[in-house]
């Protein structure tokens, strides 16, 4: 996860472009060495975007964590030269942020490798002419998830005031407070229900144990009755007297008796012990299957805000291409999230078509938006069953590829668009 540093309001509004006279900050005790820090690092005002050399260097570390991937920034550093072997994460985020700063040619490459990354919504804001309209275009691109190209072209705007830069940076701050709050809570639900398993089988296991080590004793014990029985009754035969037959009939009968019930006793524990075995083994494969379950998930959820995170940031023209002309059919869905996936398709250049798979619009319009569509997708959490059935039949029949999503969520819908089933289709050629 980004580190973000300490939100500093006075040295955040340093930006190197002179923006007016200087200010005085009352939360300074020295403001003259400020502003003559200020006026030694400034450089002569120019027309356009602004570099990020040029930006306060308080800004560098969001910039870097915030607009590009960890992957993009070991490209950036290897073309660099400034790529070092075994190097972290973390390691590779502070060279990024070092490299920002400087006005050669590495930092120029990292400046290019942010607008190349970022165009499309740098073309957006390029529309604003006031920082009110800057404001605007930023607060649109907060809406619809697109944190960090807006960030970026909000930052490095011509209209961008000090005031606008503080509350830009403020908000991708908290923001980044906020995913990281909800990644450690689902990390400590799935280390609670990994803990719970563990005790669980290991409880099975003892059990097992004890039950096998009583079956065991309990055969032993049978088959030592059933010899004495036996030697008993053969010692009877050869040893009894006529006056005494009618005694030793009894003993042996009450032995015989003895020896049934005892026998009848162990066979019940027997087939309670098994009927435990069986339950516990069972209450074992369903923690087992819902221990999948939440593995599966924490993995769709990892994959998801990674493919958020890099759908959010469109990484170059070969990815928006791929999409280009794609006719995109979304069955189901909850209404509150069809305007947001609908302008995320739309952004990325496919035609987004949409059915609510239920009684609102009539069955035979689904057919006819299947034949439209060059892919098909429906969450399986926010569709009814026979629409789920009546998409799979018709996109079968049409020979159409179709993708159920695990909810209804803009991160679900992110992680299908970089699957394999819509890379391989033959884009721009209507089904």
């Amino acid at each position: 996860m980004t580190v973000i540093p300490r939100f500093d309001p006075t040295a955040l509004g340093l930006r190197l472009r002179p923006q007016g006279p200087a200010t005085a900050f009352p939360l300074l005790s020295d403001a003259s060495s400020l502003i003559g820090r200020a006026r030694a690092e400034a450089v002569p005002a120019a027309t356009g975007r602004t570099k990020i050399w040029e930006l306060s260097k308080h800004l560098h570390c969001s910039i870097i964590g915030t607009c590009l991937s960890t992957g993009a920034l070991r490209q950036i550093l290897g073309k660099a030269g400034l790529l070092k072997d075994g190097a972290s994460d973390h390691d590779l985020h502070g060279q990024g942020v070092l490299l920002a700063g400087r006005h050669d040619g590495a930092g120029k490459l990292l400046h290019k490798a942010l607008d190349r990354r970022h165009r499309l919504p740098i073309n957006q804001f390029a529309k604003a002419k006031t920082t009110d309209e800057l404001r605007a275009l930023w607060r649109e691109a907060v809406q619809r998830g697109d944190i960090p190209g807006g960030y970026w072209a909000a930052l490095t705007h011509e209209a961008a005031t000090e005031a606008l830069v503080r509350e830009v940076f403020g908000e991708v701050h908290m923001l980044s407070h906020l995913v990281g709050a909800a990644n450690r809570a689902d990390l400590r639900r799935l280390s609670a229900l990994e803990a719970e398993n563990a005790g669980l089988q290991a409880l099975v296991q003892r059990q097992q144990v004890q039950l096998r080590d009583g079956i065991l004793a309990r055969d032993a014990k049978i088959r030592g009755l059933s010899a004495v029985l036996a030697r008993r009754i053969a010692d009877s035969a050869h040893d009894a007297l006529p006056d005494s037959g009618a005694s030793e009939q009894a003993t042996l009968a009450k032995l015989v008796g003895d020896l049934e019930r005892h026998l009848a006793a162990e066979g019940e524990r027997r087939a309670a012990a098994a009927k435990r075995i069986d339950r516990l083994a069972a209450e074992l494969r369903q923690e087992q299957v819902l221990r999948e379950a939440v593995e599966q998930r924490e993995a769709g959820l990892r994959a998801e805000l990674e493919a958020v995170e890099a759908s959010l940031a469109p990484a170059a023209e070969a990815a928006l291409a791929q999409l280009d002309g794609l006719s995109l059919l979304y069955v189901g869905g909850r209404p509150s999230q069809l305007g947001h996936l609908r302008s995320l398709g739309e952004q990325l250049g496919a035609q987004f078509l949409h059915h609510d798979g239920g009684v609102e619009d009539r069955s035979g319009l689904l057919a006819g938006l299947v034949s439209r569509a060059d892919i098909v997708m429906f969450p399986v959490d926010c569709v009814s069953h026979e629409a789920a059935l009546m998409v799979k039949r018709l996109c079968r029949q049409a020979a159409k590829p179709f993708l159920p999503l695990r909810s209804a969520g803009l991160g679900s819908f992110v992680a299908a668009l970089g699957r394999a089933e819509i890379a391989g289709l033959r884009v721009g050629v209507p089904a």
